[in-house]
């Protein structure tokens, strides 16, 4: 082939690659905002699984459980501390399994051991002692010159079937009232030790029918009405005290509908639920199903079905996903750690804003396939600089945002956070079509066409992800082109944005995800 044959050729490929750049116009309703999360939104999780919690012939959680975690790696400390703070829910499906020995009275106070049956997940209980406990603590609130450094918000997951016994009649029915002396006991210690806590939650997975082990609905509710009474009573400063979650399972509408109505008033400071929507973590379609914006989008509906049950039995509180790991079983195989599952993460961190959430707890920080930190070296995976791009970038306020473009083009906006302006995020679910965006602000309260088409004045930050070599299973993530990677000393990258001229078109390129940042984009909303 000739120098021009090739000329002809590459100016042709040229033409077709700008041929598959597709413009949309994306609305933003700045007038008003329609929903708030907390200023803490992005939450992870610590879990109880053991070294040998395997699934599909592997046995991903290393030693990443709660019980044998390495508080010392500096890596993960830093990885934490880039939060300023981590909200962090402590808990999982084992909580229900965990007793607190306080008093030392429990003789042979050791962890999980694996049994054949006659326990829930097939382990025994196991027992938290004390050491453990501060150990956990001198992690979450560090004391540096003098000072305490709170690194993490803390919700606790309380045990909330101690005290009951399985139904002789009904199979995994659990029955009796909760036994709160083992938690007034950690309660006791816990502010002995100055140890700051944010929540207390009551059970895992022990809603509608359950997972292992179920609660009625009427009961769960009593209970709860006990744990906050058991909170004021131990926390009696309003301004200190802890909040009280529940029932951290799956949504079933005519048991959460019962179980808020009996709550009585004021009870429940959080109405937390969990999504697994991607179904088993050894599902081959997972790869397909997280680039698939019919599929991601289906979920909603739960998320809207439990914003308007809390409005209606509960408007005091406000709704949680208090653990999400997409697929279950630890997490979809050689799909949750790669540059992929932030298709599915990040729409999930908008689409539950859009629906009034407050806080987004991923499974895991460390463990299992879904961890946002490898498991064993602790090297931060493509989401977890999802995540703190989204804490540094998106505020509380979210904005309604449209388009009719392409339905593999999501976006979600939100306030700035901190300093003036708006944020977006673009996700690009298509594999070959990139997007050029023109934004238009409405400020039409009462409906009708986009008043003003806008055109930045000032430079806008962008944060461009992407996978390494275009490859959407790698666990290398690019910004803005240069690889997010550990520095010599084993600090996190710091992230920076380009800078684009305001004037110029927003250009999402295809599988891609982009944080942007408008800082003379004024929305009342956000005044």
């Amino acid at each position: 082939m000739n120098f021009k044959s090739i000329t002809f050729f590459a100016v042709l490929l040229s033409c077709f690659l700008v041929s598959k750049a597709e413009k949309v116009e994306v609305v933003v309703e700045g007038a008003t905002s329609i929903a708030q999360t907390d200023e803490d939104f992005i939450c992870v999780i610590l879990g109880w699984w053991p070294t040998n919690k395997c699934d599909y012939d592997q046995c991903p959680w290393g030693q990443a459980g709660l019980f044998n975690l390495d508080l010392k790696n500096k890596i993960l400390e830093k990885a934490v501390k880039a939060f300023h703070p981590l909200r962090i829910r402590v808990g999982g499906s084992m909580q229900d399994q965990v007793v607190y020995n306080v008093r030392n009275n429990i003789k042979n106070c050791k962890p999980f051991e694996k049994q054949d049956k006659g326990f829930l997940f097939g382990f025994s209980i196991g027992c938290l002692d004390m050491k453990r406990w501060d150990k956990l603590n001198e992690f979450f609130n560090q004391t540096r010159y003098k000072f305490m450094i709170y690194i993490a918000k803390v919700t606790f997951g309380l045990n909330a079937l101690i005290g009951r016994k399985e139904s002789e009649t009904e199979k995994t029915l659990w029955v009796g009232d909760w036994y709160s002396h083992n938690a007034r006991d950690l309660m006791r210690y816990t502010i002995s030790k100055g140890y700051k806590i944010d929540s207390y939650e009551l059970g895992n997975e022990l809603c509608g029918v359950g997972v292992s082990a179920r609660i009625e609905a009427k009961q769960y509710a009593k209970d709860m009405a006990t744990l906050k009474n058991l909170v004021k009573e131990m926390y009696p400063n309003p301004k200190t005290q802890p909040k009280v979650l529940g029932p951290g399972g799956f949504y079933d509408k005519k048991w959460f509908d019962n179980f808020l109505d009996a709550s009585g008033h004021d009870v429940i400071d959080g109405v937390t639920h969990h999504i697994y929507n991607l179904r088993p973590g050894n599902n081959p379609d997972v790869v397909r199903r997280v680039q698939d914006p019919f599929f991601l989008t289906q979920i909603a509906q739960t998320f809207k079905d439990v914003s308007n049950a809390i409005d209606k039995f509960a408007p005091w509180s406000g709704a949680w996903v208090s653990e999400s790991g997409g697929a279950y079983n630890s997490g979809g195989q050689l799909v949750s750690y790669t540059f992929a599952f932030g298709f599915w993460y990040l729409d999930q961190l908008g689409m539950t804003s859009v629906y009034n959430h407050k806080v987004y707890c991923r499974q895991a920080l460390t463990g299992g396939n879904y961890a946002l930190l490898n498991t064993t070296t602790f090297i931060p995976n493509p989401d977890y600089y999802g995540a703190l791009l989204w804490h540094r970038v998106m505020g509380s306020k979210v904005l309604s945002v449209t388009h009719k473009g392409s339905p593999y083009l999501h976006v979600y906006s939100h306030c700035a956070k901190k300093e003036p302006g708006v944020s977006f995020v673009f996700i690009n679910l298509s594999k070959n079509t990139s997007f050029e965006i023109d934004l238009f602000h409405d400020l039409n309260l009462n409906g009708g066409s986009p008043n003003f088409e806008f055109k930045g004045r000032k430079e806008r930050e962008e944060y461009h992800l992407t996978s390494k070599d275009g490859n959407i299973l790698s666990r290398v993530v690019l910004l803005n082109g240069t690889p997010l990677e550990l520095s010599v000393s084993l600090e996190i990258p710091e992230l920076k944005p380009k800078l684009v001229d305001g004037l110029k078109p927003i250009s999402i390129v295809a599988h891609s995800i982009a944080f942007v940042t408008i800082r003379d984009f004024n929305a009342p909303a956000c005044s």
